[in-house]
């Protein structure tokens, strides 16, 4: 078992996630974890490569050369690495939201992925939000927090985030 705190939160998109999520580890100097952000970056890569995105025949085969990787700055904020570019800019539309929707079905996405966030959860602190965190990815998180707001609110936060 790991020494190591991990801190899951779940819910619906728009809920507030990410926001709790950023200020509980800033609050507690963990590592952030948007896994939101990971699997929109497997959709960019998915995109550039011209590959169906829901199409596990041709995402598969992608996979084994992803170099998926997470930097922080000094701030705690999250940028997001594929294969050395720092996509971070890139992954934050509304297509990209599609295609993120897209590959996380597939769950040949989902055990590459899995693993990625799990080792993380292993050498760090971390506070991981997203869907199916605390069932799925961390089921052991010593904190697990269901996070829900209002349909209205929700579409208000997501609309805001997609402008």
């Amino acid at each position: 078992m790991s020494k190591n705190i991990s801190v899951a939160i779940d819910g619906p998109g728009g809920a507030g996630k990410s926001t709790v999520a950023k200020a509980i580890a800033k609050r507690f100097g963990f590592i952030y974890v948007d896994t939101g952000a990971i699997y929109r970056t497997v959709g960019l890569a998915v995109k550039r490569a011209g590959a169906e995105p829901k199409s596990s025949a041709e995402v598969t085969p992608l996979l084994k050369n992803l170099k998926i990787e997470l930097d922080y700055d000094s701030e705690g904020s999250q940028r997001m690495l594929l294969n050395g570019e720092d996509v971070s800019g890139l992954i934050r539309t509304p297509e990209m939201s599609l295609y993120a929707s897209d590959v996380s079905a597939l769950s040949e996405v989902r055990n590459f992925l899995l693993n990625m966030q799990r080792d993380m959860a292993l050498k760090h602190n971390v506070v991981m939000d997203g869907r199916d965190i605390g069932t799925v990815v961390l089921p052991e998180a010593r904190v697990k927090i269901f996070l829900t707001a209002a349909p209205e609110e929700r579409a208000r936060r997501r609309y805001e985030e997609l402008r």
